[in-house]
């Protein structure tokens, strides 16, 4: 299967600190492949309801909630673009993965078989120095990728507050020029051991 990034952008800003890194990142992989980026903002997901027991599922086939589906089950590679809010993903982000799980029920779609095997990747910036701040939002990436049976990448983190900050944190632009050429391990939840 030849590689497909999807890279949901999850600021609230447009050309965002985060946006920025991941799009430093993304320079980096292969003319050969495909990216589609989706900017949550411009394509908001209405609220969330939880009718994971009581309701038949359809798959989504228009509007925003049906592009980022499609999307989503045409990736072999999930980037999640969110800086850190308040310590975690922004809140269109997690609209976004709260969606999934009503995806798992939609008959005929397969929708965790289909994302596992396939890669999860996180990309953040964060105006704090110390990078545990965001070990929430590297939490919540790594325990869905587990969930799913997805491989996880890892989350590139950057510092900027003021847009255009994180152009000046060198240490974050080095490792975008590598970020996705990394082998990602299968995601296990913090609990399972070898």
């Amino acid at each position: 299967m030849t590689r497909r990034f999807l890279f949901v952008l999850g600021s609230s800003r447009t050309e965002s600190n985060t946006e920025m890194l991941a799009r430093r990142a993304a320079e980096q992989l292969p003319a050969d492949v495909e990216q589609q980026w989706i900017t949550l903002a411009e394509h908001p997901l209405p609220e969330f309801v939880d009718l994971r027991h009581d309701s038949d599922h359809v798959r989504p086939t228009e509007g925003s909630l049906g592009l980022l589906f499609d999307a989503t089950l045409a990736a072999t590679d999930i980037v999640i673009a969110s800086p850190l809010y308040w310590y975690s993903v922004s809140a269109p982000v997690k609209r976004y993965l709260d969606y999934w799980s009503g995806w798992l029920r939609i008959p005929g779609v397969e929708f965790k078989a289909t994302l596992a095997g396939r890669t999860l990747w996180g990309v953040t910036a964060l105006a704090h120095e110390e990078s545990e701040v965001a070990d929430p939002l590297v939490g919540t990436l790594n325990n869905s990728a587990a969930y799913m049976g997805m491989r996880f990448g890892g989350v590139l983190l950057g510092n900027g507050s003021k847009p255009g900050d994180v152009l000046n944190d060198t240490e974050a632009l080095a490792r975008a020029k590598t970020f996705f050429a990394r082998e990602a391990p299968l995601a296990r939840f913090p609990y399972e051991t070898d």
